[in-house]
């Protein structure tokens, strides 16, 4: 991680218990201390979720399998992945994580997804061969439900 990034994961910013409907939560990208290859978080997904007293992180990941069109960007992955950590959905999806394996890069509510870290999101999706499923700005709304 860079000297520059004031913004990691586990810090006083990060949300410490599961949001509720339209509450919020954190989005993440792996660090450099997570194997791809070896799972459980696939190349390009969309990851939110919050902390743990135990200072882990539960997460709650989509990276779209079965390539759904919807789910083709990423904003609407990691949408999807909030969907099921609101509603406690069931889903093979989810890790306990150590905090050292993510970066925390924004928020995401049930208004939308705010970046503060755009530049974080751009390299896992180019390390991930997915540029093409990056969002075109730093805040995204969803608008009406």
């Amino acid at each position: 991680m860079s000297a520059l990034k004031e913004f990691s994961t586990y810090s006083k910013d990060t949300p410490t218990e599961r949001p509720g409907i339209d509450g919020r939560a954190g989005v993440f990208v792996p660090t450099d201390a997570v194997d791809v290859a070896a799972g459980p978080i696939r190349a390009g997904a969309g990851i939110v979720g919050f902390g743990n007293p135990d200072g882990t992180l539960t997460v709650y990941f989509e990276a779209n399998r079965f390539d759904e069109a919807s789910l083709h960007k990423w904003e609407n992955k990691v949408r999807k992945a909030y969907d099921r950590l609101v509603l406690v959905a069931p889903t093979v999806s989810k890790a306990k994580m150590n905090a050292s394996t993510l970066e925390l890069v924004g928020y995401i509510d049930g208004a939308g997804i705010q970046l503060k870290q755009p530049e974080s999101v751009t390299s896992w999706l180019q390390e991930s061969n997915a540029l093409d499923t990056a969002p075109e700005s730093a805040v995204i709304t969803f608008g009406r439900r």
